[in-house]
């Protein structure tokens, strides 16, 4: 058996919870926060305070058998719970690496607040929960819409950061230059309207996913399951204010401004784009360039490169574990 099957197969073990009910039968409803969803490791609360609202930043802290006095930081993307790092968290940890992976407020096992999401907000957020658990600089592993806050708290705190990873980042792309500005009201009709079995197609060919209908279930369910909340408008209105956070927040023209070492990592395959399906039809196809988007931006950096695997979607840690791995670890031993 691979060693991406090993790492895939002890992931999805947490999961099992979540993907038999789907198979048969209704959904048993999750929370808000994914009470019901099960996490890999232990989840502790972190008590915050946004714009004057109360709420709780979940994350998980894990310790390494040998410790190498460095902490990696793993930072989640929009439609996946943090969860899913599983793999990369023990490939880490078997480095030495304290691994601290938290849900953004807005996202996971973390409170969804009732204002708008931010960048800003969510960078300041991250920092408190170092400054809680007492660690002075870190090592972000980004995936996804994580990208785009890494780069924020590498601008932002530049001194708590020391090497930046992005894999297959979104952002690297100013979407207010081909999609106009979409209401919230009409995003989160769309949404609600979004069936499980068209998340999954959605899924498929936006990530160009390379995994099995099985291990992509666990996503389903973390997405679906929690419709049967009473408190599921709330949890709605939190995921369309990501989407405007995304739209409204640009930080491609920071990314050039990074002074840290960076890596990204890119799927050949991974054309996401977000927001899309909004865009004139005469300019959807000039967005998602991510793998070329990459490399551009890094020729524009101070210290980074772009690496690119072949036959990877945008899951690019999951599908091409291995290599993915490879370049994860030679790149933080530097």
């Amino acid at each position: 058996m691979s060693r991406f099957a090993v790492a895939l197969c002890a992931a999805l073990l947490a999961f099992l919870p979540a993907i038999a009910p789907a198979a048969e039968g209704p959904r048993e409803p999750y929370g808000i926060n994914l009470e019901g969803f099960p996490y890999p490791f232990p989840v502790n609360l972190l008590p915050l305070v946004n714009d004057g609202e109360q709420l709780r930043m979940a994350y998980m802290d894990v310790a390494p058998a040998q410790p190498n006095g460095r902490t990696a930081l793993l930072l989640h993307g929009r439609n996946f719970p943090s969860s899913y790092w599983a793999p990369v968290i023990k490939t880490l940890t078997e480095q030495g690496f304290r691994v601290v992976v938290p849900d953004q407020v807005g996202f996971g096992k973390s409170t969804k607040p009732s204002g708008e999401l931010h960048f800003d907000t969510l960078a300041r957020n991250t920092v408190a929960l170092l400054d809680h658990l007492g660690i002075a600089k870190v090592d972000i592993v980004a995936h996804s819409m994580g990208g785009m806050l890494a780069v924020r708290i590498a601008r932002a705190f530049p001194d708590r950061v020391a090497h930046l990873v992005l894999t297959a980042p979104i952002g690297l792309e100013d979407y207010r230059l081909y999609v106009p500005p979409i209401a919230s009201e009409k995003i989160m009709e769309t949404e609600d309207r979004l069936t499980a079995e068209g998340y999954r197609k959605q899924l498929e060919s936006n990530y160009a996913l390379k995994l099995s209908p099985e291990q992509v279930t666990p996503f389903i369910d973390a997405r679906f399951n929690l419709k049967g909340s009473a408190d599921y408008p709330r949890w709605l209105k939190s995921f369309v204010s990501s989407y405007q956070m995304i739209y409204r927040e640009p930080v491609v023209h920071e990314i050039p401004l990074i002074g840290q070492p960076t890596l990204f990592i890119m799927g050949a395959d991974d054309h996401n784009a977000p927001g899309r399906p909004n865009a004139p039809e005469n300019l959807r196809a000039q967005m998602g360039q991510n793998a070329e988007l990459a490399k551009s931006l890094a020729g524009r950096m101070r210290d980074a490169r772009a690496e690119v695997i072949a036959n990877a979607g945008h899951l690019v840690f999951l599908d091409a574990s291995d290599k993915y791995d490879t370049l994860l670890k030679d790149f933080l031993s530097r």
